[in-house]
């Protein structure tokens, strides 16, 4: 995909965001999570990512059914880790029934980065 392509695609995938990435973002924006500044729908190494923070090179994935057992998220992975992120992958249904429990893990991500 070409750069200008990935931008066209991530504009639209953030007018269109699910409930579980409008509610993780909500907790994400504006610096809440150990102060590490997320952006969302960021293309990154080819692919767009829903959620990236550069300085902890940390990127969150959050995924519905359609995601499971498909080979292209590991591709999509491997390039996003050879771009130097750590990809952490959640599920919709985590997201909206244990969204604590998610940023926690992020949270926890974030510091070892830091580490």
């Amino acid at each position: 995909m070409t750069t200008e392509r990935n931008i066209a695609i991530a504009r639209g995938l953030r007018q269109r965001s699910t409930d579980a990435e409008a509610r993780l973002w909500s907790q994400l924006r504006s610096r809440q999570v150990e102060g590490v500044k997320f952006r969302r729908q960021v293309p990154i190494a080819g692919y767009v990512a829903d959620f990236a923070a550069a300085s902890a090179r940390l990127v969150i994935e959050v995924d519905g059914g359609q995601h499971a057992d498909d080979p292209r998220e590991a591709a999509r992975t491997a390039a996003i880790e050879a771009a130097g992120y750590t990809v952490r992958r959640y599920w919709n249904y985590n997201v909206l029934a244990n969204a604590e429990g998610v940023l926690e893990d992020i949270r926890r991500t974030i510091l070892i980065a830091k580490a």
